[in-house]
């Protein structure tokens, strides 16, 4: 089912959707943001958040918009059967009269054919057209930024952004959802009338800020958004404790492999200090557990460079 509708789908969707797409992942989804604000005119973002977008979405328009291409009534009917089943969660079966089951092996597909409708084409149809300034969007599943070279615009977008969501039996997270002026000019704008620095957003688990390269031209720099950065450290840190007694090259691996897995999502062009962040607490989290097997404190940092 899934290799049908992304054969048929994937036509269709538009350039600016990066989320589980053939060829397509966060990486480039993060590239392509950060070049259209660098290269393109843009001095607003609006940093949208669809609240429970998995839990929310509603059963008869991911059928309508299946309809939109597919006739076949039997393959209809599954689909329908599949968003009905039901899930498990600690050995309790719950019905799903709305949303569809994270981790289902369609569900990423039916998400973007989802929001194709409901926000990509929406955007490229109606917000570009009645934008009077440039306007963007990167979108990677149920994470996306729009751009606006002006703020009425934005602010135009976001109140829309509501009532269409709504539809569609979604809405935004408000708590988590901003405008905030951001691009070439914020810094100085912002300067001029007495204000802070620009402030940052956060997409796909970076934190984009606004910079300046060596030569002083104006760039988007990215850091791991801190709040994973936490999470992660506090995760890895109890991974050690509770297999502090595992033999010790084995441990080492083990530990090498997560570091690895961590450094090629995150490591990324600026992004040295947050990666340096997370090594330096894993190391300090091994050395801890280590030193705990015994009552003799034989691990120090002069031991690093073993570990490799």
């Amino acid at each position: 089912m899934t290799e049908i509708l992304n054969v048929i789908y994937e036509p269709m969707f538009l350039t600016t959707s990066y989320g589980f797409r053939k060829d397509l992942n966060c990486h480039k989804a993060v590239k392509a943001l950060r070049n259209t604000i660098q290269t393109k005119r843009v001095n607003y973002v609006v940093d949208a958040d669809i609240k429970s977008f998995f839990d929310n979405v509603e059963h008869d328009w991911i059928l309508e918009f299946v309809k939109h291409r597919i006739a076949d009534k039997q393959f209809i009917s599954l689909i329908n059967k599949f968003l009905k089943t039901g899930v498990m969660e600690q050995g309790k079966f719950h019905t799903t009269p709305f949303g569809q089951p994270q981790g289902g092996l369609i569900s990423p597909v039916l998400s973007n054919i989802y929001l194709h409708f409901v926000l990509d084409l929406w955007f490229e149809k109606v917000v570009k057209k009645y934008s009077r300034g440039e306007a963007y969007i990167v979108r990677y599943a149920d994470d996306f930024v729009c751009c606006f070279q002006y703020k009425d615009d934005a602010m135009r977008f976001y109140d829309n952004l509501i009532s269409r969501l709504n539809k569609f039996n979604l809405e935004i997270a408000e708590e988590k959802t901003k405008i905030i002026e951001f691009g070439r000019y914020a810094e100085t704008n912002r300067k001029a009338k007495g204000m802070r620095r620009p402030e940052t957003f956060n997409f796909l688990g970076f934190t984009f800020y606004c910079s300046k390269s060596v030569n002083g031209k104006f760039r988007v720099k990215l850091k791991t958004y801190l709040k994973k950065l936490t999470v992660k450290v506090k995760r890895i840190k109890k991974w050690i404790k509770e297999n502090m007694h595992m033999n010790l090259k084995d441990l080492i691996k083990r530990i090498n492999l997560r570091l690895g897995g961590h450094y090629r999502y995150y490591g990324i062009t600026d992004n040295f200090k947050s990666i340096t962040t997370f090594y330096y607490e894993t190391l300090k989290g091994l050395f801890k557990a280590l030193n705990r097997r015994s009552q003799k404190r034989s691990f120090t940092w002069d031991m690093s460079q073993t570990f490799n």
